[in-house]
């Protein structure tokens, strides 16, 4: 309500418990006031009613919420369960116009401040995060996948003779289709096993650009967040090569923002070198349903590029997702959350250290990956090949989800390209092994039910094998 509205209260009730009422109100707007004012995330979160009431007044700017509104258009923003209207707060209308994705609406006011707010609070979340320098980000209605193909195409028109992605080799599906759907051809460079660690092979990549020509190279395609033991890609000399050639250079960045060490690497590549865009996905890095990603960078004109790229209007509930949870945790509550998270990792490390030791195995040394652990399955191995994936399938039906179970020689073809060793990163990894990972949002008790649930699955796993076999007759002391 207005002033005038409280004024005219005050002949119905009492003057000072109206009053009082404004200025509970008038705490509300503050906090608005200070969201459209500065476009940050506030520093403490928000009540849900103080989010509501945000939502509510952004609402009734869009025309489909006018009262007496009048519709003769093909889409006006019509819905026919009133269940659907309120679990999108009735913005109906989506975001963006036909050519670009970030464009305001006349029909939706309130839709349109929906979209430039959330694409400013994210910005400032991935400056908290560790990326500093970013200048400029907006969030997509599409997962890391489709998101990294608007970058290639966008790219597309700048570079229109090239052919080729290079790309360091990780084995993860919609990375490498993200390429082939935008019709370019990856380069796969293969990774250097470095100790237990699978790194960027900095020579091939140099090789692979001379041999190609960097004029035929659309972009290096690079990886900080991954499944250990790939750690993440070298980001500052691939970005410097990227500057040498003068080759574009965009980072999947999945589930990256939640690691301080994987927002640096970016920072810092793009301090030394070149990085024109890096992709990360919502539900990984903000807890909130699948389907949105962020695409940002530090050049503003090509990420609006990028926005202009995609066809059509789009999906608001990405960004209605992101907005209402980053406003309810506020900076200091998605810090806290970074913090847990890198709490927890050094928790499961040891824990699955101890576990691995009590069963003959070892845990992998990676600690240049800061998100994903592994844990060698050598002993299963001897036991049969498919004893490994057999414990994938007891820890999946037993409620431990998440865990990834990679057993040695794994062959898979992936848009007609073949991949030997699939899932480890690597044609000849040594050793079998299963991957924890420390996400955002992970507990303490998610780490000790996993752990209890994996001792209880491999005692159970060698019962069933019979005997151990003596040291030097395939036993941990074997050569």
């Amino acid at each position: 309500m207005n002033s005038e509205n409280f004024s005219i209260c005050e002949k119905i009730v009492s003057s000072s418990y109206v009053r009082q009422g404004s200025q509970a109100r008038r705490s509300h707007e503050q906090l608005i006031r200070l969201l459209l004012d500065q476009g940050k995330c506030p520093e403490e979160g928000w009540s849900e009613s103080t989010v509501e009431l945000f939502l509510n007044e952004l609402a009734v700017m869009d025309s489909n919420n006018f009262l007496g509104n009048c519709g003769v258009g093909e889409r006006e923003g019509r819905v026919a369960s009133s269940l659907v209207a309120r679990r999108h707060y009735r913005f109906i209308h989506g975001i963006g116009r036909s050519g670009d994705i970030a464009a305001v609406q006349p029909k939706a006011a309130g839709s349109s401040l929906l979209n430039k707010l959330t694409n400013s609070v994210v910005l400032d979340i991935l400056k908290v995060a560790g990326v500093r320098s970013v200048s400029s980000c907006f969030v997509v209605p599409m997962a890391t996948g489709m998101s990294l193909t608007l970058c290639f195409l966008t790219l597309r028109h700048r570079r229109p003779q090239a052919r080729y992605i290079i790309w360091p080799r990780i084995d993860q599906k919609s990375c490498f289709k993200a390429m082939i759907t935008a019709g370019f051809e990856p380069v796969v460079i293969e990774n250097v096993l470095e100790g237990d660690e699978l790194r960027t092979d900095l020579e091939a990549v140099e090789k692979k650009i001379e041999e190609l020509g960097a004029e035929n190279i659309l972009c290096v395609h690079s990886t900080t967040s991954c499944f250990a033991p790939r750690v993440p890609d070298r980001l500052e000399e691939l970005a410097k090569m990227c500057a040498k050639h003068d080759i574009p250079h965009i980072v999947n960045n999945a589930y990256g923002v939640q690691s301080s060490k994987c927002m640096h690497l970016i920072q810092q590549g793009a301090r030394v070198g070149r990085i024109d865009a890096f992709v990360q996905s919502l539900d990984k890095n903000f807890m909130v349903p699948v389907g949105g990603a962020i695409i940002a960078g530090f050049n503003e004109s090509f990420i609006q590029e990028i926005s202009r790229m995609y066809p059509g209007r789009a999906s608001a509930s990405p960004s209605l997702d992101v907005l209402i949870t980053l406003l309810t945790l506020g900076a200091s509550g998605y810090k806290r959350l970074l913090k847990e998270r890198k709490e927890m990792y050094t928790h499961l490390a040891q824990e699955l250290q101890k576990l691995a030791e009590a069963h003959g195995e070892r845990l992998l040394h990676t600690p240049h990956n800061p998100i994903s652990l592994a844990m060698s399955l050598s002993s299963l191995q001897s036991q049969s090949v498919k004893a490994v994936t057999q414990l994938g399938s007891m820890l999946f039906t037993r409620q431990v989800s998440g865990a990834r179970v990679v057993p040695l020689g794994n062959e898979q073809v992936v848009s007609g390209h073949t991949f030997k060793g699939f899932m480890s990163h690597s044609e000849a990894y040594p050793c079998p092994y299963l991957n924890a990972a420390s996400a955002i949002g992970i507990t303490q008790d998610d780490v000790t039910l996993c752990i209890k649930r994996l001792d209880k699955c491999l005692k159970s796993m060698r019962k069933e094998a019979g005997p151990e076999p003596t040291a030097g007759e395939n036993g941990p002391d074997a050569e």
